[in-house]
């Protein structure tokens, strides 16, 4: 309701993981990285950690995006809070199996050894998404460690891919779970945004909706935006898509910070003052700029760094002819 009045085409902080906005820092550059590496060879096992709302989904499904169709065939289990049963029921339709395949863990065992070893002979990847994976009760990790153990004499006949929360890490380190732990062929971990990269990150979606970042948001706002999320993707998307209906509710346009500070204690998300304790919005001049990545047909764009000397708008110091340039 509120695109028209920002000059927007499309609502640029939805909460789906939708690759078109995927916004990549270097942490999260390495990330997608080797998670792509994990996904196009045959590894074995890859753990990826990092903080809810930190954007895990959306890089394992853009990678998904992009291996599917091709070589590779991948199954996603988005809720692993599943019985041993169901969880067999779930990787037999995910893998195209018969439905009575299911009912017996050693036909489906047989099923599932015939098939990658038909996939590996011909040249093809097979790999297994485990996505929310701290939810794993202790019995399907163990199932998923003895899937990830399926091999030919010289290579790994299944990848498995791990995704959650940081307390997956604590879990591997219980007695029970030592023999999996060992078994972590890759392993990263994804973290919040910086100030500057929370900036960029707002700027970048906006830019992709078809708007104008320095008519959208002031430099306060964004502040507000940064001391109350702390850089977690999903916390900013939510206080700014709240930000944009109060602001075309009050028709001011750009969105000042009392807006943003109405839509924080909403949500109880905590004062604003925390940003004191948080690192500065611009750092100082970066050696690497963050930058922000899209699929195609949308260009890439490129966010900037600047020194901490500007007190202008939030934005202005991407448009300077100095270091970086923005978009």
């Amino acid at each position: 309701m509120y695109e028209s009045f920002y000059g927007l085409h499309e609502r640029p902080f939805d909460l789906t993981p939708n690759p078109r906005f995927l916004f990549l820092t270097d942490v999260q550059r390495e990330v997608l990285s080797t998670l792509r590496y994990g996904l196009s060879g045959p590894r074995g096992l890859t753990l990826l950690l990092g903080e809810a709302g930190t954007g895990k989904t959306t890089l394992v499904r853009t990678v998904l995006a992009e291996i599917s169709g091709g070589q590779a065939e991948c199954v996603l289990i988005s809720n692993p809070t599943l019985t041993r049963n169901e969880f067999y029921e779930a990787l037999a339709e995910g893998f195209g199996f018969p439905a009575e395949t299911a009912g017996s863990k050693t036909q489906f065992l047989a099923v599932l050894r015939r098939h990658l070893e038909e996939r590996h002979a011909a040249g093809q990847l097979t790999a297994l998404v485990l996505d929310e994976a701290q939810s794993l009760p202790y019995e399907l990790l163990e199932e998923v460690r003895l899937l990830s153990n399926m091999e030919s004499s010289t290579t790994k006949l299944l990848n498995v891919v791990l995704a959650g929360q940081p307390e997956l890490a604590d879990r591997f380190n219980e007695p029970r779970l030592r023999q999996m732990k060992q078994r972590i062929a890759l392993r990263c971990t994804l973290r919040a945004f910086n100030g500057s990269e929370t900036a960029a990150y707002i700027a970048g979606r906006l830019r992709i909706a078809g708007g104008s970042p320095v008519e959208i948001f002031t430099r306060k706002a964004v502040e507000s935006v940064f001391a109350a999320s702390l850089g977690v993707p999903r916390i900013i998307n939510v206080i700014c898509e709240n930000a944009l209906i109060g602001g075309f509710a009050a028709q001011l346009r750009p969105i000042p910070e009392r807006i943003v500070d109405d839509v924080i204690a909403d949500f109880d998300l905590g004062p604003a003052a925390t940003v004191e304790d948080a690192p500065p919005l611009v750092p100082p001049v970066l050696d690497t700029p963050a930058r922000v990545a899209v699929a195609e047909p949308v260009p890439q764009a490129v966010a900037a760094a600047a020194d901490n000397t500007d007190h202008g708008s939030l934005f202005s110091f991407f448009g300077r002819k100095k270091r970086f340039s923005f978009f």
